[in-house]
């Protein structure tokens, strides 16, 4: 089923459904998104928009998130934590009076079972570490190691420091698996050092 979503049209920001993602608040047709959305369902969909400009054409794929923990301050600004509910495919953008954007979007079903093989989590993980050493990252393996397919996999996609567009492909992959490939390929990509040139990252 399609439902109205308000949105929040933010470059380089993907939120996975089961994820959170935290927000500052401060200009104010967001200011009053965030408002409209507390005296309703407390719903805010996240969506890239294809160009860094106001009004600029949205990719097809976003999340729908739930405010959790907010924090209204004086000035009218607003710290809170969205919580991933669902990922939604866009219909339409819908004509509004309201400073902030709107559109159609039907919600995509995940399967929220789904798990990686054996050798898909092995190589993953191997590849991740790699990836980190090469950043300069300091990662608790151990606490990695105890994370679910789902968690690893979505929150790697979501924090890593890769461009809007590889974000979006991560987004719009179709299960869990896919993303799973898609990510270990852009890490061996954007992680990889030549002849002694500085590592290659996507910021």
């Amino acid at each position: 089923m399609s439902q109205r979503l308000s949105i929040f049209p933010l470059p380089g920001a993907v939120l996975f459904p089961g994820l959170q993602l935290p927000l500052h608040i401060f200009e104010p047709r967001y200011r009053s998104l965030v408002g409209d959305s507390l005296v309703r369902d407390r719903q805010i969909a996240m969506i890239q928009p294809q160009q860094p400009v106001d009004g600029a054409p949205l990719f097809s794929i976003g999340t729908i998130g739930r405010i959790g923990e907010i924090e209204a301050m004086e000035d009218g600004r607003y710290n809170l934590i969205l919580e991933g509910q669902s990922r939604f495919k866009l219909i339409r953008e819908i004509d509004v009076v309201t400073a902030f954007r709107q559109v159609e979007g039907e919600v995509i079903e995940d399967d929220e079972d789904e798990t990686l093989s054996y050798a898909q989590r092995g190589g993953f993980e191997s590849e991740a570490r790699k990836f980190a050493e090469r950043q300069g990252y300091s990662v608790d393996w151990d606490s990695v190691e105890r994370l679910d397919d789902q968690s690893l996999i979505n929150g790697v996609s979501q924090i890593a420091p890769f461009d809007p567009a590889s974000k979006q492909a991560l987004l719009e992959a179709g299960n869990l698996s896919a993303r799973c490939e898609l990510l270990v390929q852009l890490m061996q990509f954007f992680g990889r050092s030549d002849g002694g040139e500085e590592i290659m990252t996507l910021q």
